[in-house]
Formats: C-alpha cells, sequence, structure tokens
C-alpha cells in the first residue's frame, strides 16, 4: 500500500489486514476515539516496514482464511517481538495462537451473527463493560476455533461453542477476541477497542480535525514550493475540501477547474461557481459542456460503459481547459483513506470490479503531473470535519454523496437532455420534502431514479403513459454497508404527489426498500 506519512508527532496504530471484508471499520473505531491508525495487507507489513512505521499497538484483523489451510496469511514474527500490545480479532486471534504456539482447528459448531459472551475473568480490555458472569452481545462470524492456548495465555470470555472467545496474556499485552467489536452489531464494540488503545496501549487520542489541518497546510507547502495546482471539481464534498485546504495553503498558486456535465444536480452549477468565486476567491474556471457529455451518451445504455465514456471525456475536457489555465506542475485529487486501502488487494491479485470509478485516474500520466491528495489519510465523516473546520458552510460539508458520472448512472438505460431534466425537477422535490421534515441529517444519501419503464395512468380524465420514478435512501456509517430509511408513508405519499403533480413524464412513484448488500446504494 501506498504510504501515507503521517506525522511522527502523532501515536500510531498499525492495523495488519489479513482480507477482511470490514478491516476499514477497525480503523474507523480507532479514529472516532481520536487515535491515528493505518491498514496495510500483511503480506507487505515484513518487518523492515513495521519497525519503520514504529507503532504503539498492532491489531490484527479478520480474515476468510482458515489457519490450517495451505499457505494462509500470517503475521511477521516481528509482531510479537516489539514489546508493544497487540490485539486479535477472529482470525487475528487464530492466526496469533497459532503463530505462538496454540492450536486451532475446524469447528462443528459454527458461529454467524449474534451471539453473548460471558465473562469468566477481569481484564482491561472489558473494563467498565462488566463484572465476572457478565454476558456481552457480540458479533461472530468464524467457523474455525482455537483449541489449546499458547504458553502464558487465559481465557478471559467464553460462550457456548468458543470456550476461549476472548484470550489475553497480560504480561505481553497480547489480547484476542474471536468475535468482532469493529462492527456495530457489537453494541459497545467501540469500547472494548478504546479499552486496548487508551487503557492497556496508553495511548491519549491525539487524532484531531485542528492538528491535522494545520501538519496537512505545511505539507502542501513543503510538496507544491512555488509550483501551480490544479484541482478538478465535481460539486462533491471531498473535491471542495481538497481545494478549500490547497488554497489556504499556497493561494492562488491554486486553479480549480469545474466541468459542468449536464448530469448535475438542480442549481448544483451555480452553487459550486458562487461559493468558490465569491466565498472563497479561489480562481475557477466554469468549463459549461453539458452538450459535449449528452451528444457522447447518445444510445449508450450499458451502466459500465456510460462510466469510462464520462470518465474519458472528462479527462479530454478537463485537460484542455488545464492548458487553456497555463497548466500546472500538480494536480489536486480527493483521494480518500477507503480508496487507498481498497487500491491494494491483500492476496496481491486483482479485486473484483462492481463499478468503476469516474476520478482523474490516468490523468496524470497524460500530463505529466504530480499529485496532491491531501485528503488520503482520511474517511468521509472525517472530511466533513475538516471542511468544518476550514470555514465551508454546513450545507454544503453535509450534503450527501453524489456519485462522479452525476445523474447519468441514475437512469438505467440510454440518457438524454430530456430524462436529465426529468430527474433534476423530481430529485429536487424529494430533497426539498426530506429538509422540510428534518430528515435530511439522519440519512447517509437519497436520491430519484429515473427507469426505463413506462406505465399507464390517468390524470384528470386523460391515459397517460409515462416513465416510473423509484426513490432511495439510505441509512449508513461509511456505506460500506447500508439500510434503507424507514420513511412512514404520509411522507412518501406527499412527495409522489407533488413529484407526479410538478414533474411532467412521470406517473407513478415508487420506493426503494433494498439493503446494501445485496445491492448498491446507487443503482448502476
Amino acid at each position: 500500500m501506498t504510504e501515507i506519512n503521517a506525522s511522527e508527532s502523532h501515536e500510531k496504530v498499525l492495523v495488519i489486514d489479513f482480507g477482511s471484508q470490514v478491516t476499514q471499520l477497525i480503523a474507523r473505531r480507532l479514529r472516532e476515539s481520536g487515535v491515528y491508525c493505518e491498514v496495510h495487507p500483511f503480506n507487505r507489513a515484513n518487518e523492515a516496514f513495521i519497525r519503520d512505521y514504529n507503532p504503539q499497538a498492532v491489531i490484527l484483523s479478520g480474515s476468510p482464511h482458515s489457519t490450517h489451510w495451505e499457505n494462509s496469511p500470517r503475521a511477521d514474527t516481528v509482531v510479537f517481538e516489539l514489546g508493544v500490545p497487540v490485539l486479535g480479532i477472529c482470525y487475528g486471534e487464530q492466526t496469533m495462537c497459532a503463530q505462538l504456539g496454540g492450536r486451532v482447528e475446524a469447528s462443528d459448531e459454527r458461529e454467524f451473527g449474534r451471539a453473548d459472551i460471558t465473562f469468566v475473568a477481569d481484564s482491561p480490555l472489558f473494563e467498565g463493560l462488566g463484572t465476572i458472569g457478565h454476558e456481552e452481545r457480540v458479533w461472530m462470524s468464524h467457523g474455525d476455533r482455537v483449541t489449546a492456548l499458547p504458553e502464558g495465555f487465559h481465557v478471559i470470555a467464553k460462550t457456548n461453542s468458543a470456550p476461549f472467545a476472548a484470550i489475553a496474556n497480560e504480561e505481553k499485552r497480547f489480547y484476542a477476541v474471536q468475535f468482532h467489536p469493529e462492527v456495530t452489531n457489537t453494541p459497545r464494540g467501540s469500547e472494548i477497542l478504546k479499552n486496548f488503545t487508551h487503557r492497556i496501549a496508553g495511548l491519549k487520542g491525539d487524532w484531531t480535525m485542528a492538528a491535522f489541518k494545520d501538519e496537512a497546510i505545511s505539507k502542501i507547502r513543503e510538496q507544491v514550493g512555488k509550483g501551480k495546482v490544479i484541482c478538478g471539481l465535481s460539486g462533491g464534498v471531498d473535491s471542495a475540501v481538497a481545494a478549500v485546504l490547497i488554497h489556504e495553503a499556497i493561494g492562488d498558486q491554486l486553479t480549480c477547474v469545474f466541468v459542468d456535465t449536464g448530469l448535475m444536480r438542480m442549481n448544483e452549477a451555480h452553487e459550486v461557481v458562487t461559493l468558490f468565486r465569491d466565498s472563497f476567491n479561489i480562481p475557477l474556471v466554469h468549463a459549461d459542456e453539458g452538450e459535449l457529455f449528452m451528444g457522447a451518451l447518445d444510445g449508450i445504455d450499458d451502466p459500465e460503459t456510460k462510466r469510462k465514456t464520462i470518465g474519458k471525456l472528462f479527462i479530454d475536457v478537463f485537460e484542455k481547459h488545464a492548458k487553456e489555465a497555463g497548466g500546472a506542475d500538480f494536480l489536486a485529487q480527493g483521494t480518500l483513506y477507503p480508496d487507498v486501502i481498497e487500491s491494494v488487494s491483500f492476496d496481491g491479485g486483482p479485486s473484483v470490479t462492481i463499478k468503476s470509478h469516474h476520478n482523474v485516474g490516468g490523468l496524470p500520466a497524460r500530463m505529466n503531473m504530480k499529485l496532491v491528495e491531501p485528503l488520503r489519510e482520511l474517511f468521509k465523516d472525517e472530511v466533513r470535519a475538516l471542511g468544518r473546520e476550514l470555514g465551508l458552510p454546513d450545507a454544503f460539508v453535509g450534503r450527501h454523496p453524489f456519485p462522479g458520472p452525476g445523474l447519468a448512472i441514475r437512469i438505467p438505460g440510454a440518457v438524454s437532455k430530456e430524462k436529465a431534466d426529468i430527474l433534476r425537477k423530481a430529485d429536487a422535490i424529494y430533497i426539498e420534502e426530506i429538509r422540510k421534515a428534518g430528515l435530511y441529517d439522519q440519512i447517509w444519501q437519497a436520491f430519484a431514479v429515473l427507469l426505463p419503464v413506462r406505465t399507464v395512468g390517468v390524470m384528470g380524465d386523460e391515459r397517460t403513459y409515462d416513465a416510473v420514478l423509484g426513490l432511495r435512501a439510505v441509512t449508513s456509517v461509511d456505506g460500506m454497508t447500508a439500510d434503507y430509511f424507514p420513511f412512514d408513508h404520509d411522507f412518501l405519499g406527499r412527495t409522489a404527489t407533488r413529484i407526479i403533480n410538478e414533474v411532467r413524464g412521470v406517473n407513478r412513484v415508487v420506493y426503494d426498500v433494498t439493503s446494501k448488500p445485496p445491492g448498491t446504494i446507487e443503482w448502476e
């Protein structure tokens, strides 16, 4: 994984990834308690890397592997020689035991889902949660189990089918749990992780946005010097925060290019231009290229082809306007930490592409520019906190995520200006109703989808044959998993009535109640 280069002044925890789908959540929980951490795949975290990183604690993640499989992943032995606390989670517990002389076997009694562990010994890992005999709700997901402990370890919690549900070697400060404290299904998992980092490892939790902002500004100035930086604005939070942060560091050495694809939300182009030109006085090129993008998308209905068409054309347009603006030495991108984590598969192999992401990927090689990515240490909620620290208005910082390809992937099938206009109006009404109901900040993301389906309707005494509009709203912590928002029927009925009455071309409205997984948040 690409090195993050966090300030040496911060306490640091190393999370070693064995391929769990929820490893990112470990990092999120630690960050929430003020502890800086990084996730690195086990096969990159060798002795030289770990000693150079110099962590104050190490966490071993879960994995889809079994320790008794051939070539299953292992932590470098230096992890257990550093003299720092180590916490193993699920597979992390199993590999810790296997590597230190214990035994792990396949279990006839698997545990998946909710379980209650019973505390059988006092431990700082469970400080404040309960005394011996207390039952604590956790989330299990394992088919193997520890059957013999390494020397120096003892049991601190158990279940009926997992007698070693949590173990400890207090002298060496090695701890391990068979459950997943990082997921929200373990209600007090964050407290367990904080006990590990703050009580056991003795960390203060010095990771704050104010400190990050000052450090990031210094890093940008050091990296850029007197060079010029160009930044592509999408209208979203990430690129906006990156641009304001860079502008605070280097002023007019930054030029922003906002490519208006014609696929933005209602009034979005005006809001972006006004915010950056008037409120922050940042040099901005507004490239109104709606007709160009609509022409390129004409007749294309495959979602991946749409994404790639938009991505390639975005690069062409961005490159043209960047040259007209006088060029630059650096390209700024709003890359976030989840992008960094996901860019490297833990087993070195290719990851399955669910959908390609429209960004300015490929642009640096073509334009011979170096990258400035000041947000690559941050999760989405941390970006919002940084935006507030920088003075961005709450209404902008708190906006729901918006995909790079814009409305094109909210119009399944072929895209046209007429469809985009219909969707824009309907989406604006939907969001307006959500805000009026005081629900906007409770929802992770809400949007409308114009379906490639027409249905018969009756309006007045006339028959209609118009489009179906789907409404989507989800709750989520980070977008990795999501559940639909439980609107009441009065809200849905009121919103549907407004859309059908005010938006020509729509005569039926439906609500999407699919979670993620199995669905994605966006429809394409």
